[in-house]
Order: structure tokens, then C-alpha cells, then sequence
């Protein structure tokens, strides 16, 4: 099971490897990536992490990560969000505070929400394919539509003994994707590079366990509480 943030971390730390990070997306921004067959497969599907190459260069790194936002990028509070699909407390962040944040803050142009995978792969076995169904569903334009249907329905695909490709290619067809086409990506290994990427990306800035949150490059001690969480965004955007 992901761990809370708030038992990960000492209250209040700064994470400076952020601005450096942060830093590098305005510079060298995001980068096309080529997909290399690495990995554990079911059915050719990549199950795993990969080596990623150039990853001890924060440059090559951030250029191989790409994190999925919503909101305006010029927004004051950028909330970056270390998770994992097959974790418990990220279902609770996404179905209790996730959508809280997007009417009260995204929609204002105050608060830029911005998605990093996690996939706890070594305790979570599924959360890594999750993570590459997800962008799969992305190159259809229906990342945060996918993204939702993965936690509302985690309970079920979590507890499949085998890698439930059959179960994430219907969530696909339920929202309106071409299966076949999302089906073709999934049992792959598109965005393996990308997801490894990821997962790298927040070791570098220090995340341990999932949902972690990082509001203009500090760490939310206590994201369960909509109430303190709310009090930061303000505090950061000025209001």
C-alpha cells in the first residue's frame, strides 16, 4: 500500500532539486521518445520499469519525463502529484480532493495541477501497466477521463491474479476510445521510457511513497485536509 505523505516526510521541507527541475522544463522542455522493447510482458504488454538512459543527467531526465497537467501553466501554485494507481490513499485523492482542487482553484487559472506516475511496481504489480493504460488513453485525448475510471474502479483490476489487460482495455471502449488502437498501445511497450522516467523523476526530488504533493516546490504534509491544503494554495497565489 502507497504511504501517506505525511508520514514520509519532515514537515515543511524544501526540496531544492524542484527548482532545478523546474528550471530545466522551461529549457529544454519535452522531448520525443522512442520506445524500447525492455521488461517483463504479458502479451508483449511492458509490466516493469526500465533503465532509463542519461538519467543521472537531470537535463536528459526531464526531458524523458512528462507529467500531465491541468489548469493554466502561468498559474502562481503549481501542485505537482507523485501517484499511483493502484494505491488506496491516491484513490482517495483523486474521488475526494482532486476534484475540490479543479472546481475551487484549476478553473480560477490560480492553481496548475500536474500529474507524475509513481507506480509502486515492487509492491503494487499492476500499478506500472496502469500508469502506461493511462497514457495510453492519453494519445486519445482522454487522459483524466481514463485516469478516473482507473481509480473508481481500482478495487476490481487491483485483485486480478494475472495483469488485467482485458479489464483496462474495456475501461477504454466505456469512455470511447478506439479499442483496438488503445488496445495496440497497451500490449506494448508504449510509454514504458516515459513512466520509468517519471518514477525517476520523483526519486530525484526525494518522494518515498504515494500520493506525494509538491505546492511550488515545497512538500504537503497533510493533503487529506482539504481545509489546510486550501490555506496553502491561497497562501501561495497571494489571495
Amino acid at each position: 500500500m502507497g504511504r501517506r505523505n505525511g508520514a514520509a516526510a519532515s514537515k515543511g521541507r524544501g526540496l531544492r532539486p524542484f527548482y532545478l527541475i523546474i528550471g530545466l522544463l522551461a529549457v529544454v522542455g519535452l522531448a520525443a521518445l522512442g520506445y524500447a522493447v525492455i521488461g517483463s510482458r504479458a502479451g508483449g504488454a511492458a509490466l516493469e520499469p526500465i533503465p532509463v538512459e542519461g538519467a543521472d543527467d537531470p537535463r536528459t531526465l526531464v526531458a524523458r519525463a512528462e507529467g500531465v497537467s491541468v489548469g493554466d501553466p502561468s498559474a502562481p501554485a503549481k501542485l505537482l502529484v507523485f501517484s499511483d494507481y493502484q494505491c488506496p490513499y491516491c484513490g482517495q485523492f483523486a474521488a475526494q480532493i482532486a476534484p475540490l482542487l479543479k472546481a475551487e482553484f484549476v478553473e480560477s487559472g490560480t492553481l496548475e495541477l500536474v500529474y507524475y506516475d509513481f507506480p509502486l511496481a515492487e509492491v503494487h504489480r499492476h500499478s506500472f501497466l496502469a500508469s502506461r493504460a493511462a497514457r495510453c488513453a492519453g494519445e486519445q485525448g482522454k487522459f483524466w477521463e481514463y485516469h478516473d475510471v482507473l481509480f473508481g474502479e481500482q478495487a476490481r483490476w487491483s485483485a486480478s491474479s494475472r495483469a488485467p489487460l482485458d479489464d483496462l482495455e474495456a475501461y477504454a471502449e466505456r469512455i470511447g476510445l478506439d479499442r483496438a488502437a488503445f488496445g495496440a498501445c497497451l500490449r506494448s511497450d508504449r510509454f514504458a521510457d516515459v513512466v520509468s522516467a517519471n518514477k525517476l523523476l520523483g526519486e530525484q526530488l526525494g518522494v518515498t511513497g504515494t500520493p506525494t504533493l509538491i505546492l511550488n516546490g515545497r512538500r504537503v504534509t497533510n493533503w487529506s485536509n482539504y481545509a489546510e491544503l486550501k490555506a496553502l494554495i491561497q497562501r501561495e497565489a497571494g489571495a
